[in-house]
């Protein structure tokens, strides 16, 4: 997903090669979407929008712990101070659609796999 979404970055700047990239650092970060189960299942009743910002509150949560603690050791693989809506340089306010959708999306995997966890 992110390196789709890094090679649309690269179109916009008209670098046709479509180059994305990611660190490895991201599957760990990735992977705990899974922790998003159950909070589809407390509110899988709830209107579509609020089940998104709270994916993306939760998502932002994540991202800006996961960066803090890369930070530390000079390891986060994303610098987004040159954005103006950066906090510490870790998230992005304006990626909150972003955020939004991909929670939903996670939680349509989740419905697939009900059963699952």
């Amino acid at each position: 997903m992110e390196i789709l979404f890094t090679s649309l970055d690269s179109f916009r700047r008209r670098r046709f090669t479509l180059k994305g990239n990611t660190s490895v650092w991201m599957f760990p970060i990735y992977g705990c979407a899974c922790f998003l189960a159950p909070v589809y299942r407390l509110l899988k009743d709830k209107s579509p929008v609020v089940r998104g910002l709270a994916y993306a509150s939760l998502i932002f949560t994540g991202e800006y712990i996961s960066g803090k603690l890369l930070s530390r050791k000079n390891l986060c693989p994303w610098d987004y101070s040159r954005s103006r809506w950066h906090i510490d340089r870790l998230i992005r306010l304006d990626y909150l659609p972003c955020w939004f959708f991909a929670g939903l999306l996670f939680e349509r995997l989740f419905k697939e796999n009900e059963g699952w966890g």
